[in-house]
């Protein structure tokens, strides 16, 4: 009796233990982005905010990794930073995390239900307690690539919310990180960087600041090849005109991409968080953009030579 016993406990163990390490699909994740959309409508009729819910939103269509999902989720942590600031509240840095190669997709449901706990506290902090509003949604045969899209969607609600307060010294913030991104990378290899940057571009224009952020990633791509780290191809991201908001989207793709190169050099140091700058233009924001690139370059192998 005592042995049947205890093959009954062990046979409930590993059930629970099963049920434990249960993998949360993408359909569960994109419930939860849907959830949130309906909450940032919620808060758009309750700020009497105009928006088209018909609107067709552009939508990227290639093989995308965790990493480049989650990292869209931290931006719209950074959009709900930005809505806090409109509303005279102290930003919150959003969660990092160290590099890795290969990143948990369940860490995007994760971020999903930090993006409510945000949203509850700013409505808890102007006192809005008539607009909880969340449906049991089920969907099927989601993949990845959708959450990413309804993320992106996501993050262009926020910008309506807070009528285009995503200003150029936020996309200029994070292009700084991104500049000590590669600096901890070259010091890795005590590259000496003799760069300097470019000539101001008086010219400069979101699409062609984008389209340089593009040549960023061919080059972290071509890095990747090398030594058989996955690769993601961001040449349908291109279009003819680009936003300010999606220079800030690729400034965050060129952050996913290179926590690989980081994590595959042993670099387990975390992209440091955005400074908080003023009345940045699009030539800074270009010029940087530029250097950026010209550092990168400077990294020929992922190799110790």
């Amino acid at each position: 009796m005592t042995k049947k016993l205890l093959l009954i406990m062990l046979f409930i163990s590993t059930l629970y233990s099963i049920t434990l390490v249960a993998k949360i699909t993408p359909n569960e994740v994109y419930s939860e982005v849907m959830i949130l959309e309906d909450e940032i409508y919620n808060l758009m009729d309750y700020f009497e905010v105009e928006y088209d819910k018909n609107k067709i939103i552009d939508k990227v269509n290639t093989e995308l990794k965790p990493r480049n999902i989650w990292q869209k989720s931290y931006e719209v942590m950074i959009k709900i930073n930005i809505l806090r600031n409109k509303h005279n509240f102290l930003t919150i840095e959003p969660v990092n995390m160290a590099p890795v190669l290969n990143l948990n997709p369940d860490l995007v449901y994760e971020q999903t239900q930090r993006i409510k706990t945000e949203l509850d506290i700013f409505k808890h902090r102007l006192g809005i307690s008539n607009i909880k509003y969340e449906k049991d949604y089920k969907f099927k045969n989601k993949t990845p690539l959708d959450v990413y899209n309804g993320l992106s969607n996501l993050s262009n609600l926020f910008d309506i919310l807070s009528k285009g307060e995503l200003t150029l010294s936020y996309v200029f913030a994070e292009n700084m990180r991104i500049y000590n991104d590669i600096d901890l990378i070259l010091g890795y290899f005590d590259i000496e960087d003799k760069t300097i940057p470019q000539k101001k571009n008086i010219d400069a224009t979101p699409t062609g600041t984008f389209n340089i952020g593009l040549k960023i990633l061919e080059k972290i791509k071509q890095l990747q090849i090398s030594v058989g780290i996955d690769f993601v191809n961001f040449n349908s991201f291109k279009k003819k005109t680009q936003t300010p908001s999606e220079v800030f989207g690729i400034t965050q793709m060129i952050i996913s991409e290179l926590q690989t190169i980081k994590a595959y050099l042993g670099i387990s140091v975390i992209t440091s968080g955005a400074v908080e700058y003023k009345t940045k233009t699009p030539v800074e924001v270009d010029q940087l953009m530029s250097w950026n690139l010209r550092k990168l370059e400077l990294l020929k192998s992922l190799l110790r030579r």
